[in-house]
């Protein structure tokens, strides 16, 4: 497809952010805020769902769906699980930490912070909260941040409780985790604004950089995520859920934008052929006896529909790789079946050409119709060929509203039907906190990414690259205070700013990268083996061993693992007597490559050597000693 012109296509779109916050305890009880090892779960029990009437005598349309599921819904808890998590007490009062990091936010994003905050019911029926509702409160409105595209207004954030995290999930059951449920979060929503797949992932770094200035969120994988609402002109509203990575934001929107004009064009394809959905649902499954497919073969039983003028329409591309009937199977999939398959691409997996002809006979279907079928039970094939019937036809007038997930491709697949306004009610249990003029004033503001970035240039000489790599880094305060003890005289000199940076980034990832855990370092130890390095107790060259010792050997001091390493400092002169003792018994080899010899000596000399003086000092001796064996033997 070319570049596609997204003003043309009318292209509108916004950002939901829900960033973790890092606080102490959950949102609605004193469960402490952190993630278990799932062998710890301990017991579990299950619920199932059912839709009910909003305060406003309303049924959610995404909760209706959900309810047709049938599923049932297991948690594993944990010793640290209490009753407010399995929903047997009524939640407590709201955390007034995490009140107080939602209000720095709230600042930081320029928003009119609401006078007193209501917590609210928000209807969840994917199952990952035991109460049926996720509890939310709005805390401020009507910000705005600059793009070069020109101000995306944020309309909204709220301080809402994490959901359970999904294990496993199968055709009936989903199983999930109540380590991570109730864990304070923000959801920051911006308006309509964006225009086109760069800008919403500049806004979205722009934002994520904002949450992390507070040094007061979470990080990781899962602590942050992005859904993304989309539509295009004629298209409709689709909310894309659980972007984890911005890199791939402008993939997803640009993909879903590609559906979307492949959706319309096959709509007015649909409706130039007088196409037409047959409701009638058939049992095919004697046609399939002897069949060598081993999923009917396993399901035993077969069920089929046929959509009228639809041949050739189920097997077009919609997204990269994803067919229109990919769109039918994600709908079925909701059932429990496995998959459809579709006289578009049949024969195929396992089902003979003979099978196909006996199929289309039994609905009486041309090449330009398209018969689709299930293979499953009948209350499962019948619940997924009426939902296929239904989305098939909506195909004949447009785009449907509905919630979709991102997958690792960049592509999405449905989840159910956007939710409406009858999903939100009063939560009863929580008195409301009034937010006071003095409670806002204490509020202390952090230094923003960027600006710490150009001071860090200023005061430290360095350049954009590592500026900014250290000001983003959860160890920027650790550099400060290192830099703070270093900063005149010798020790300036052996702690240069360089160094420090390099350690507390790309050192601390190569070690965690290679399973090393760095998290038992502490900030002493770290602090204590800059001042031996400034004074001449080991060279820079020592530094990831001794960081590697201490990760594995928390309990002992620096002195300790540098001894045991044997990276404590050789004295100058031995430095000297064994570098000349090297190259006198490899002076043929000297002579031969002359001043190319150094380079090869130097892994000899330093693999003895090594952390115990710096390199450029063996360096420099090295050569000296090269030179004076070549000038013997002039």
């Amino acid at each position: 497809m070319a570049e596609l012109d997204y003003e043309s296509i009318g292209l509108v779109a916004g950002l939901e952010i829900h960033q973790q916050l890092d606080t102490q305890h959950k949102l609605f009880c004193k469960c402490p805020a952190t993630l278990r090892a799932k062998k710890d779960s301990n017991f579990e029990f299950f619920r199932y769902l059912r839709a009910s009437k909003s305060e406003m005598g309303e049924i959610d349309r995404a909760a209706e769906a959900e309810e047709r599921y049938r599923r049932t819904f297991v948690y594993k808890a944990y010793d640290s699980t209490c009753l407010v998590e399995s929903d047997e007490e009524p939640p407590h009062e709201l955390n007034r930490e995490a009140l107080e990091i939602a209000l720095e936010i709230a600042l930081l994003l320029d928003m009119d912070i609401v006078d007193e905050v209501h917590t609210m019911r928000k209807i969840v029926i994917d199952g990952s909260n035991t109460s049926g509702f996720q509890r939310t409160a709005l805390i401020a409105t009507n910000g705005k941040i600059e793009t070069e595209e020109g101000v995306v207004r944020i309309n909204t954030l709220c301080l809402e409780e994490e959901a359970a995290q999904k294990l496993t999930e199968e055709e009936d059951c989903v199983v999930y985790s109540l380590d991570r449920l109730g864990i304070p979060l923000v959801e920051i929503g911006t308006a309509p604004d964006i225009r086109t797949p760069e800008q919403a992932r500049k806004v979205a770094e722009h934002i994520g950089m904002i949450l992390h200035s507070t040094g007061k969120v979470k990080r990781g994988l899962g602590t942050i995520r992005q859904d993304i609402n989309v539509s295009i002109r004629d298209g409709a509203r689709v909310e894309i859920k659980g972007v984890q990575n911005l890199g791939m934001i402008e993939k997803v929107i640009k993909n879903e934008v590609i559906r979307q004009l492949n959706l319309l064009k096959i709509r007015d394809e649909l409706r130039r052929s007088n196409a037409y959905v047959e409701r009638e649902i058939k049992d095919v499954s004697e046609i399939f006896k002897g069949t060598k497919s081993r999923v009917i073969r396993a399901a035993g039983r077969v069920f089929g529909v046929c959509l009228r003028k639809y041949g050739g329409i189920v097997g077009k591309e919609i997204q990269p790789g994803r067919r229109f009937g990919s769109e039918l199977s994600d709908v079925a999939k909701r059932f429990g079946v496995g998959g459809i398959f579709h006289t578009d691409e049949l024969p195929a997996y396992g089902i003979s050409e003979e099978e196909v002809i006996k199929l289309k006979r039994a609905f009486n279907a041309t090449d330009e119709d398209c018969v689709i079928i299930v293979a499953a039970d009948e209350e499962r094939a019948v619940n997924a060929l009426n939902a296929i019937l239904e989305r098939a036809e909506v195909a004949r007038y447009g785009i449907p509203e509905e919630t979709r997930r991102a997958l690792e491709d960049g592509n999405t697949a449905y989840m159910r039907p956007l939710p409406g306004a009858a999903r939100m009610y009063p939560e009863t249990d929580v008195p409301p906190i009034e937010i006071t003029e003095d409670m806002v004033r204490r509020i202390k503001l952090p230094e923003l990414f960027e600006d710490r970035k150009r001071r860090y240039m200023r005061e430290y000489g360095i350049n954009e690259e590592l500026a900014s790599k250290i000001a983003r880094s959860i160890n920027f305060k650790l550099f400060e205070k290192i830099m703070g003890m270093f900063s005149s005289g010798d020790a300036a000199d052996r702690i240069p700013a360089t160094l420090v940076i390099r350690t507390l980034t790309d050192t601390m990832t190569e070690l965690m990268r290679e399973g090393v855990p760095v998290q038992n370092i502490g900030e002493q130890h770290i602090i204590k083996m800059f001042e031996m390095l400034a004074a001449g107790d080991f060279s820079k060259e020592a530094i990831p061993e001794i960081l590697r010792g201490l990760a594995t050997n928390p309990e002992k001091s620096v002195e300790e693992v540098v001894t045991e390493l044997g990276l404590k400092a050789m004295d100058i002169d031995e430095v000297k007597k064994f570098i000349e003792r090297v190259v006198e018994e490899r002076a043929d080899f000297v002579r031969m490559r002359g001043l190319k010899a150094v380079n090869p000596l130097m892994g000899v000399v330093m693999k003895e050597l090594r952390g115990k003086v710096d390199g450029k000092i063996v360096s420099e001796m090295l050569k000296n000693a090269v030179k004076r064996i070549l000038n013997e033997s002039v």
